[in-house]
Parts: structure tokens; C-alpha cells; sequence
């Protein structure tokens, strides 16, 4: 089926590792010219470029778009992928006294790049998308942004943030053709997650239907047809990728 993606270029932030790299990838499978974002190592690929960024700084965001666009090409598809962890419980007790709290920078540390971090990468892209005459922009949420989860205030606060600036952003954009889409991994085998305890991992994957991990290519398919000509009419929606397990809780 056509997509009518070839040719067409796409950032990717956090495109180091993970989901990132693997949506490169699958962009990139479409015959996109792919621009990667990170603030880790990385290595330019045969299908784009990979450019050090730190999507929490305005200027950094905003450079990075005039060269991406000076090397490859009027930007069509942004996917919003970056995302950090610094999990802790609000408030912890242990044998009646105060065991520890989140931090302020634990707090600001994950808001920055998760929340902000999108906000800042859509701005800078978005005059580009409408003087181009349209475009996609895909949000990372999450499961947990919808039903929440246990010691990851920040996290959650995120990501349920993330799913609200889809829908306005679907509002606002849509009369220049530019389609605003989310979507909401469940429990998918990256480095960021399994760095999560054990025994919260194998109670998430007690309520998966499907009985597993995701992969990073199942995430990596999601944003391709959200991104494609299949998907024309589909603006403002969060689509959950999570083998079931909003279903299972």
C-alpha cells in the first residue's frame, strides 16, 4: 500500500537508542531522509543525519531545525520521542518515619525533557510545516499517562501533559493540514524501562493480555502509519500500543 512518505523528511528525537533509533529505522525503510536528535552518541546513518541536541533548550531545538532543514529539506513529519526516567515515590514512610520524598530536581529533571521538551520541538517546527504546507507530528504519552502507576509522579504528569497538548495542538493545526497524533506504549523492551524494579515489571506483564514486552519496531510501525497517507484523516487521537494491558488492569 502507498504511504507517501518517500522522500519526505523526519526528525526523530531521541534517536540514539530504543524506540528512537528503531523509528529512524523504520522511517528511513519508507525512503525518508531522517534527521536524529540526542543528546548521547550517535552516528549519522546512510538514510539521514544524526545532530546532538538537547531538546530542553530553546536555542538548541531551534538550531537544529535550520540545519536539518538546510541538509535535507522542508520538515514533514516530527516525532516527539525523547523521554527520561527518574521514578520515586512522593512520599515515602518506612517504620513511621520519612523516609524520602521526590526531589524538586528529580521532578524538573523528567517535566524538562517529557513535557517540555515536546512543547519546544513542536514550536520551532511547526512554522516550518505550515509554510511547507502541512505535515505530522507524533507525541510519545503512555499507558501510565492514562491510568497512572506507582512511583512515577513526575513521569505520569508527563505523560497525561503530553496527551492534552496533542488534542489543542490537533485543534489549532489542523486548518494548515497538520495532523497531531499520540501514542501510548505499554511495557516495551528499551533500556529506559527495564531499568525499572523487577517486581513491578513482572506485575505489569501479569496484566498484559498478551503475556509479553513489546518490541521498539512495534512502537516504530505505530508512528510510520500515523505518519502515512493511510492515515489522512486521523488527527488528535492517542493510540495505545500495549499488548492490552489498559485492558488488563
Amino acid at each position: 500500500m502507498e504511504t507517501g512518505l518517500k522522500g519526505k523528511v523526519v526528525i526523530v528525537t531521541g534517536g540514539a537508542s530504543g524506540i528512537g533509533l528503531a523509528t529512524a529505522r523504520r522511517f528511513a525503510l519508507e525512503g525518508c531522509r531522517v534527521a536524529s536528535w540526542d543528546v548521547k552518541d550517535g552516528e549519522a546513518q546512510e538514510y539521514g543525519i544524526f545532530q546532538r541536541v538537547d531538546v530542553t533548550s530553546a536555542a538548541s531545538v531551534e538550531s537544529a531545525v535550520e540545519e536539518a532543514a538546510a541538509r535535507l529539506g522542508t520538515v514533514y513529519v516530527l516525532v516527539n520521542n525523547a523521554g527520561i526516567l527518574r521514578d520515586g515515590q512522593l512520599v515515602k514512610y518506612k517504620d513511621g518515619a520519612l523516609a524520602g520524598v521526590m526531589s524538586d530536581e528529580q521532578f524538573d529533571a523528567v517535566i524538562g525533557v517529557n513535557l517540555k521538551g515536546v512543547f519546544t520541538c513542536t514550536r520551532a517546527v511547526v512554522p516550518r510545516m505550515i509554510q511547507g504546507g502541512g505535515g505530522v507530528i507524533l507525541n510519545a504519552s503512555s499507558v501510565v499517562g492514562v491510568y497512572g502507576n506507582f512511583g512515577q509522579t513526575n513521569y505520569v504528569a508527563t505523560k497525561a501533559g503530553v496527551i492534552g497538548m496533542t488534542k489543542v495542538w490537533a485543534r489549532e493545526l489542523g486548518k494548515y493540514q497538520i495532523r497531531v497524533n499520540a501514542v501510548a506504549p505499554g511495557f516495551i523492551a528499551t533500556e529506559m524501562v527495564q531499568q525499572m524494579p523487577e517486581k513491578i515489571l513482572q506485575s505489569m506483564l501479569g496484566h498484559t493480555p498478551l503475556g509479553r514486552m513489546g518490541q521498539p519496531e512495534d512502537i516504530a510501525n505505530a508512528y510510520a502509519w500515523l505518519a502515512s497517507d493511510q492515515a489522512s484523516f486521523i488527527t488528535g487521537t492517542v493510540l495505545s500500543v500495549d499488548g492490552g494491558v489498559v485492558t488488563g488492569t
